[in-house]
């Protein structure tokens, strides 16, 4: 579980935006040496995805509603994804359905992030 930082700066996450990186190295990592023992190894990254800790942030900013519709307008299917969207993309990656899967980070954000 990491977060769509691991592509790209988000605004006051300085913490998150400097280590979330390097735990998709350490998760890359693990892959490449695990992989031959049959461990596959991924990362989810999450954009916005409607849970207490999104709610908190968009809550800290003084103004949820303006905070909400602000993000929103970032992602492309215009909407905060649900937990369960988010929970069936890490069921598929833990399924026999993804056994070719391994070293991979996969956003699960609406099409938030601009980057490859």
């Amino acid at each position: 579980m990491l977060s769509s930082s691991v592509r790209a700066p988000l605004a006051e996450m300085a913490i998150s935006n400097g280590l979330r990186p390097g735990l998709a190295m350490v998760a890359k990592t693990l892959a490449d040496e695990l992989g031959p023992q049959g461990v596959r190894v991924n990362g989810l990254m999450p954009g916005r995805v409607g849970t207490d800790r999104v709610a908190e942030l968009d809550e800290a900013s003084g103004d949820a509603e303006s905070a909400r519709a602000a993000a929103i307008r970032t992602i492309p299917l215009r909407r905060y994804g649900e937990p369960e969207e988010f929970g069936r993309v890490a069921a598929f990656l833990l399924s026999p359905a993804a056994s070719f899967v391994s070293g991979a980070m996969v956003p699960v954000d609406g099409g938030m992030l601009r980057s490859l």
